[in-house]
């Protein structure tokens, strides 16, 4: 696999204005004009952190990553690698009493007895082998930190200090004075060569000191020194007797220029140095996702020195330029301009910036800036061959107990792939924005949970296919979890199914279509098994289920979790058997799964409206004890679903508008990520004013210092949530025109705050590449570039639709009150 992305250049000259369409060709395919980036590109801080998830500035390349707080004098670097995980493989994790119980809980459903079956399903639809099942919990694990670094220096006090991420090329910079000397580190995480390096440096000869060694207390871990030049630390995880625990690998390397290294006590002492170079990589014993259900391979020292020994072989420069030609490869494809003129970025520290949005002021520098950090840490947490972006992405530290004295390694909700909105929203950017490659771990991962989930399909549901439910790891868990209220969600699965028609969708691989299709196919039986007939209406309903993580008000007060046809389980019921018939005609494969699908859908109960005119979240309207609650999975069918539109549905767009509209009225969107869904609600909606309130909202309400997304804790969902929707409102392409063609809506719900802009690079589905720019609220031009040669209808901010042929490669310019142009070679 090349490590570097290759591309093509070509010239084009426009009928129009040749220049201009030469460079917007250009930038579609993934380069850019830029020298140097702008304000949008920068966060930047005159204080150290303190706390590294709130204040680190974060590097990584997929793998790897540091959090970086800048600390002068005594600085700790929380260092991660993606597979750092305890826990193991539970074979047993699938409630084998969970099938035979179905029939009777469904009998109670369809009778109303909700109590009846809700008492069977808390005791049989959970995980494991009985509820004193502890080894559920035991093995599942958690994602952790692997280590810390730690720098000690001899300045306490520090003038002219700086610490600044450029997204632009993936560096952290840090730069301060102490007693008339200029001090530099400049750290990066390099995905050609993967190792994470960092230079020191200062402005004067013989004048940097430093203490450095890497701990992990509290744990197994070993540290020694291996030479005068060279830590190493390896451990394993602490498991039960007769299990073998996962081992982790890391290696440093100090290169010096002046001055002298010794090393004593586990640590490396350097000495009146002019620079030194830190080199830092890693690796465990896991194989990989697919590898179930033997995850764990060999030592990984061996590799581990072999990935360390190339990184000493090339300079820093060589390390450096490799590293920045990968990464700008990637993040120059889109560029956002709100037009802010700079505002006061390059003034205004980010912290302080983020403060006075949250005092009232309007920066649009700092929206376009988180929208750029979305895709930093994308690129930075997901890439070809790495683990998918966990709810942390990669960036976990562990938690130090002032009580006990000890470091607890856990990451909050364990860092894992919670799959009833967080691991798919971690992708929604990832298409539009132009980083498809990006994607690749997520489709790892759901080729990879399908096997153990044929498993869970089996045992827990007697149903073809298979499925996973509200939580995943790296060890192939795909139970119910052990709790049914928050861990029961057979539909899970062909939510995570329809990513990989997204994927094919944006990028047009049939190669790819074919490869996935057959853990689609299983997919869509899954749920062709799981739907039941409701006795009363004769339709095909999904059940028992909840919608994730809510519940509702029974007659007699109790509290209800579980109904039939709760109306996400209807709506995703309805895009998988949907893709299903699409795909298999698309293959040419049309077999008995298209039939059935086809069939199912015929049959399928469909989304309610209650009588006020909201839609009913369950079978039926239940009063709400959280009428604001986070999760508003009602709506999927608006997003990121396309089975509510304006053309379509236009009462149910407004149903979901009332829907929308109460949840927030009563304090919803009170985490990062659901703030971050209903930006893409709104967008949807087609009100760009009330997406763009809740942007703000986001910042103001949800952002930490370091522009992380916060739940509370730092969660990583809100800023990938966040990213999309704001492509979201610059351009849509999830519907079909009234004749079934290919539908792309330009500026479809434009703020009116972001009055003049422009952005290049995004791309819509059928591999479309789109720039577009706007002037006083309406597009004053756009230009669309397709691959090959196809059709589609087009639509402006006025809502005129228009029918165009793209010719492949050339690029197709529309310009305000002039007709559309296309260029020629």
């Amino acid at each position: 696999m090349d490590l570097f992305m290759k591309h093509r250049s070509t010239a084009f000259l426009c009928l129009r204005t040749s220049l201009q369409a030469a460079v917007l060709a250009f930038t579609s395919l993934g380069l850019s004009l830029h020298a140097q980036p702008d304000a949008g590109d920068h966060l930047w801080y005159d204080a150290p952190g303190v706390v590294p998830v709130t204040e680190g500035l974060p590097i990584g390349n997929g793998r790897m990553g540091m959090l970086i707080t800048g600390q002068v004098a005594h600085e700790r670097i929380v260092l991660n690698e993606d597979s750092v995980w305890s826990g193991y493989v539970y074979r047993q994790s699938n409630n084998p009493a969970a099938a035979a119980a179905l029939p009777e809980i469904r009998k109670d459903l369809f009778a109303g007895d909700t109590r009846a079956a809700q008492d069977l399903v808390n005791r049989t639809q959970i995980s494991g082998q009985g509820e004193n099942d502890t080894a559920i919990m035991e093995s599942y694990g958690t994602y952790q930190m692997l280590a810390a670094l730690r720098l000690d220096f001899p300045h306490e006090q520090a003038q002219e200090y700086a610490r600044e991420l450029n997204m632009a090329d993936a560096l952290v910079e840090v730069s301060y004075s102490a007693d008339g000397v200029t001090y530099t580190r400049e750290a990066f995480s390099s995905y050609p060569d993967q190792v994470m390096v960092m230079k020191l440096e200062a402005d004067q000869p013989s004048a940097l000191n430093c203490a450095l060694y890497l701990e992990r207390p509290d744990t197994p871990a070993v540290i020694r020194l291996v030479d005068d030049s060279t830590i190493e630390l390896t451990g394993q995880m602490p498991e039960p007797k007769g299990i073998s625990g996962l081992r982790y690998a890391c290696l440093l390397t100090l290169e010096h220029t002046g001055g002298t290294l010794t090393a004593e006590n586990g640590k490396l002492i350097l000495s009146g140095a002019d620079s030194a170079i830190i080199r830092i990589t890693a690796g465990t014993s896991y194989k990989g996702l697919d590898a179930w259900p033997d995850y764990l391979g060999e030592d990984p020292l061996p590799k581990v020195a072999d990935t360390m020994k190339a990184a000493q072989a090339r300079s820093y420069e060589a390390l450096k330029a490799a590293h920045v030609a990968d990464h700008r490869a990637l993040y120059n494809r889109v560029s956002l301009d709100l037009n802010h003129n700079g505002d006061h970025a390059a003034d205004v520290p980010t912290s302080q910036r983020l403060q006075m949005v949250r005092d009232g002021l309007t920066d649009t520098t700092l929206m376009e800036q988180y929208f750029n950090l979305g895709r930093y840490l994308l690129i930075a947490s997901s890439r070809p061959g790495s683990l998918p972006a966990n709810l942390q992405g990669i960036w976990s530290d562990a938690i130090f107990d002032e009580k006990t004295g000890h470091w607890v390694y856990y990451t909050p909700w364990n860092g894992d792939y919670h799959t009833n909105i967080n691991v798919q929203m971690n992708y929604w950017p990832a298409e539009v924005t132009n980083l498809s490659e990006c994607s690749e771990p997520l489709t790892d991962l759901i080729l990879g949970m399908a096997k153990p989930g044929a498993e869970t399909a089996r045992i827990q549901h007697d149903c073809r296919g298979w499925t996973v439910h509200t939580t995943h790891n790296v060890w192939g868990f795909t139970a119910p979890g052990w709790v049914a209220s928050w861990g029961h969600f057979p539909m899970a699965g062909p939510w995570m199914a329809t990513h990989l028609w997204e994927h094919y969708l944006f990028t047009q691989d049939l190669h790819y279509l074919r490869r996935v299709w057959p853990t689609i196919e299983g997919s869509a039986r899954f749920t062709i098994d799981w739907l039941v007939q409701d006795p009363e209406s004769g339709l095909l309903v999904s059940g028992p289920s909840a919608s994730p993580e809510n519940r509702f008000t029974l007659p007699d007060g109790s509290t209800g979790y579980f109904c039939m046809a709760p109306t996400m389980d209807q709506m995703l019921a309805w895009q998988i058997l949907n893709i299903a018939a699409e795909g298999e005609q698309l293959l040419g494969t049309e077999t008995d799964l298209s039939r059935e699908a086809l069939a199912a859908l015929a049959k399928l109960k469909m989304p309610q409206i209650g009588a006020d005119g909201r839609m009913l979240e369950w079978s039926e309207s239940y009063p709400e004890p959280e009428p604001g609650h986070r999760h508003i999975s009602h709506l999927y069918g608006l997003h990121p679903g396309n089975q509510i539109t304006w053309a379509q549905t236009p009462e149910f767009m407004e149903a979901a508008r009332k829907t929308l509209e109460y949840r927030l009225s009563h304090g919803g969107a009170y985490t990062g990520w659901s703030r971050a869904w209903v930006i893409n609600f709104w967008a949807r909606l087609g009100d760009g004013n009330e997406a763009y309130d809740n942007l703000l909202a986001l910042l103001r309400q949800c952002t930490l210092p370091n522009l992380f997304d916060t739940h509370p804790p730092f969660q990583i969902d809100g800023n990938f949530g966040a990213t999309a929707g704001i492509c979201e409102l610059l351009v849509q392409s999830h519907e079909t025109d009234a004749s079934g063609n290919p539908l792309i809506r330009l500026l479809p719900a434009l703020p009116k705050a972001w009055e003049s802009g422009s952005v290049e690079g995004l791309k819509a589905r059928g591999n479309i590449t789109v720039n577009l720019s706007w002037v006083g609220g309406i597009l004053s031009e756009a230009t669309l570039i397709s691959p090959v040669d196809c059709s589609l209808t087009l639509e402006v901010s006025s809502g005129k639709q228009q029918q165009i042929h793209l010719t492949a490669q050339q690029p197709y310019i529309y310009v305000l009150d002039t007709a559309p142009c296309c260029t020629v070679l």
